[in-house]
C-alpha cells in the first residue's frame, strides 16, 4: 500500500508541476503580448521622432552652411589697423593690387578679426562676409594671385577637422597621379583621362584620295558624260546648219 501511495503521489507531483509550467508559460505569453501591444505605438512614435530629428539636423546644417556660403577667411594679414574701417581699406587695397578686383562698401556685410586672445608671432584671421556670392566666388577663384595673405572659405570646426584628417589621403592620391581635391568635407578622386585618340599618318587628307577608288571612278564617269553631252550638242548644231543651207 505504501508503494502504491508513493507512486500516486509522484504522479500527482509530476502532473502539478506540468500544470504549473503550462500556467507560467501562458501567463508570460499573455504578459508579453500585452507589453507588445503597449510598446508597438511607442516604438513607432519613437521611429517617427528619430526621422524628424534627423531632418531637423539636416536643415540646421544646411542653414549653417548657407550662412557661411558668402564668407571668406583671410590668414596672415598684419594687425596694424585701428578700426574696422581701416581694416576694410587695407583689404580693399590688397584685392585691387593683387587681383585687380574692386570691392565697395555696399558689397561687404561684415568684417572683423576672429579669436579673443592674440597668439605671439601670429596674426588673428579676418572674417569677410559679402552681401552676394559672385564677388566671393571671384576672390576664391583667383586667390592664388594673392601675395602676402592666404584666403579660404569659412568652414565650421567639424568640417575643418574632417578636412585635416583627409589631407594625408589627398596627398597620397596626388602621388599616384590621380586628380584629387577636397569638396567641403569629402575627398573627390578622379583618374586622369589617358585614352586620347591620336591621328595616324594614313588618315591624312592627301592619302584619302588614293584609298577611295570607287569615288575616283564615279568622278571620271561624270566627267566623260559631260564631254559626251557637249559633243552631242555640237553634232546637232552642225546638222541644223547643213539643213538650212540645203
Amino acid at each position: 500500500m505504501d508503494d502504491q501511495f508513493q507512486l500516486l503521489f509522484n504522479k500527482m507531483k509530476i502532473e502539478m508541476q506540468k500544470q504549473s509550467n503550462d500556467l507560467k508559460e501562458s501567463l508570460t505569453k499573455n504578459i508579453m503580448d500585452r507589453i507588445d501591444e503597449k510598446l508597438t505605438p511607442i516604438i513607432k512614435e519613437n521611429e517617427e521622432l528619430k526621422k524628424k530629428i534627423c531632418n531637423l539636423e539636416n536643415e540646421i546644417e544646411y542653414f549653417r552652411k548657407e550662412k557661411r556660403s558668402n564668407n571668406v577667411v583671410i590668414y596672415g594679414l598684419e594687425e596694424r589697423e585701428k578700426s574696422s574701417l581701416e581694416l576694410f581699406r587695407i583689404v580693399k587695397e590688397i584685392f585691387k593690387r593683387d587681383l585687380n578686383l574692386p570691392v565697395e562698401e555696399n558689397e561687404v556685410n561684415r568684417l572683423y578679426r576672429l579669436g579673443k586672445n592674440k597668439v605671439e608671432n601670429k596674426h588673428k584671421p579676418v572674417l569677410l562676409s559679402f552681401t552676394n556670392g559672385w564677388k566671393k566666388d571671384q576672390i576664391i577663384r583667383n586667390k592664388k594671385s594673392l601675395k602676402d595673405i592666404f584666403i579660404s572659405e569659412d568652414y565650421s570646426k567639424e568640417v575643418i577637422e574632417k578636412r585635416k584628417a583627409l589631407l594625408p589621403q589627398l596627398l597620397e592620391e596626388k602621388k599616384k597621379g590621380n586628380i584629387a581635391f577636397l569638396k567641403y568635407d569629402k575627398l573627390v578622386v578622379k583618374q586622369p583621362n589617358t585614352d586620347k585618340r591620336k591621328r595616324e599618318l594614313s588618315t591624312s587628307p592627301r592619302s584619302t584620295s588614293t584609298t577611295n577608288p570607287k569615288k575616283q571612278q564615279t568622278i571620271k564617269s561624270i566627267k566623260t558624260n559631260r564631254t559626251n553631252a557637249f559633243d552631242l550638242m555640237r553634232t546637232r548644231s552642225n546638222s541644223l546648219t547643213d539643213f538650212k543651207t540645203q
